[in-house]
Formats: C-alpha cells, structure tokens, sequence
C-alpha cells in the first residue's frame, strides 16, 4: 500500500523544507544560547561578589560581637565591686 503524500510533497516543498528549517531554527535559538550563557556568567560574577560582601559582614558582626561582651564584662565587673 503506498503512503499518502503530505501536502508539502504535493506542493514540492519538503526538500526545501528540510534544508531551510534547521537553518531558521538556528538563526532563532543561537542569538537566545548566547544571551543566556551571558546572564549566567554575570550572575556568578554578582553571586562572587555578593559572597565577598558577606564574608566582610560576618567579620563586622563578629567584631561588634566582641565589643559588646566586652562592654557587658565591664559592667559586671562594676557590679561586682
């Protein structure tokens, strides 16, 4: 039994059809590969970055923390004399 032809087969475009679709489909998706392999790279970059800035924190934190139990040993030494 023979297949039925496609409309495109009938018309004559199934070969230009499969030449032409991959080519559209590659001028589509690469600009959108690239300006998603751009996002990603800036967002390890602000991710490294925001690392950094809370190691900074946590060192201030710790700092001020020492500060404070210092000041509080200081008070209980006045209220113990």
């Amino acid at each position: 039994m023979a297949s039925t032809p496609s409309l495109l087969e009938v018309v004559g475009f199934s070969a230009v059809v499969e030449v032409w679709v991959p080519i559209v489909v590659a001028l589509i998706t690469g600009p959108l590969v690239v300006v998603a392999n751009r996002l990603r790279k800036e967002n390890s970059e602000q991710h490294s970055e925001a690392r950094i800035l809370l190691r900074q924190i946590g060192r201030k934190v710790d700092r001020v923390g020492e500060k404070v139990d210092s000041h509080l040993g200081w008070h209980k030494g006045r209220e113990d004399n």
